[in-house]
């Protein structure tokens, strides 16, 4: 199959290319460079002639703090872009899959959101992307939105890299305790979507690896593993605050949790554990040189 890619520089698009190739399929790559999301015109030009049967959907304005000071270019990225990708996917009967977030559901609570539960986003960021699944579901019926959080993979920024950096400068960090979610190693992520691009089982789903903890719990696991290659690791100290010692511009979830049962109802494997995910990202990392 020939699966179109946005995003394809950022961290989950770099591994649903390689994934897609991987499994014998074409991916086409695309970035700014290629096809401006938020040009209708460019967008319906360039899918017209690729030739592609679906589009996975990752490019989008993921700069959660940033985006209450740039809420029109936030959105013009995640709503505006997505609708254009969306669009053009009806005119030419394309599968699309386009990638969400936890931050669609107020983050309140301790039970894990449900795909179809109520959407009440606490940010702009959260705001647009939810904006971008109505775009998606209120022009496509072969859609997938697939939410998932605290993504890490290896080619892009993300907390274990931040982790990892501090962690050889500072033999003390602090991290917060009371926020709960779920990893995701975009390595997994990627086999999941060309799994559901092969397939119909349309709708909202959640993925993201099995297991949850805090931000605090995360770290002390990252400096656990991490010890196996870097021994230094081993005298780093990191203590559990809330977030009241680490405010931020844009509201962050407390909950961020979320129900993969709609994975088994449809016969789609879970992603590993999230521990599991780690250890692999990081030998991944230091095999790249880049750890």
């Amino acid at each position: 199959m020939k699966v179109l890619v946005t995003g394809y520089k950022g961290q989950l698009g770099f591994d649903v290319v390689k994934e897609l190739t991987k499994q014998g399929d074409i991916p086409v790559a695309v970035d700014i460079e290629e096809m401006d999301i938020t040009d209708a015109e460019a967008v319906e030009s360039y899918i017209s002639r690729s030739g592609v049967e679906a589009v996975v959907h990752c490019a989008a304005y993921t700069a959660v703090d940033n985006a209450e000071d740039n809420v029109e270019l936030c959105r013009r990225i995640n709503r505006d872009g997505t609708k254009n990708i969306a669009d053009a996917c009806k005119k030419h009967n394309l599968k699309m899959i386009y990638i969400s977030t936890d931050y669609v559901f107020n983050g309140e609570g301790d039970t894990p959101w449900k795909p179809d539960d109520k959407r009440e986003p606490l940010n702009a960021y959260g705001q647009t992307k939810y904006e971008g699944e109505l775009a998606v579901e209120n022009t496509l019926d072969k859609y997938f939105i697939v939410r998932i959080s605290w993504v890490f993979g290896v080619n892009g920024k993300n907390f274990v890299r931040t982790m990892l950096n501090l962690g050889k400068t500072h033999n003390k960090l602090t991290v917060v305790a009371d926020q709960i979610g779920s990893p995701t190693y975009t390595v997994d992520l990627s086999k999941l979507l060309v799994d559901m691009v092969h397939s119909d089982k349309y709708g909202r789903y959640h993925a993201t690896n099995e297991g949850i903890c805090s931000w605090y719990e995360f770290t002390c696991e990252i400096m656990k593993q991490a010890v196996e290659y870097y021994p230094e690791y081993a005298n780093v100290i990191v203590s559990p605050v809330s977030s009241d010692a680490y405010p931020t511009k844009a509201k962050r979830p407390s909950n961020s949790r979320m129900s993969k049962d709609k994975l088994d109802e449809n016969g789609f494997d879970r992603l590993p554990t999230w521990q599991d995910a780690l250890r692999r990202y990081l030998k991944e990392l230091h095999e790249n040189e880049q750890f």
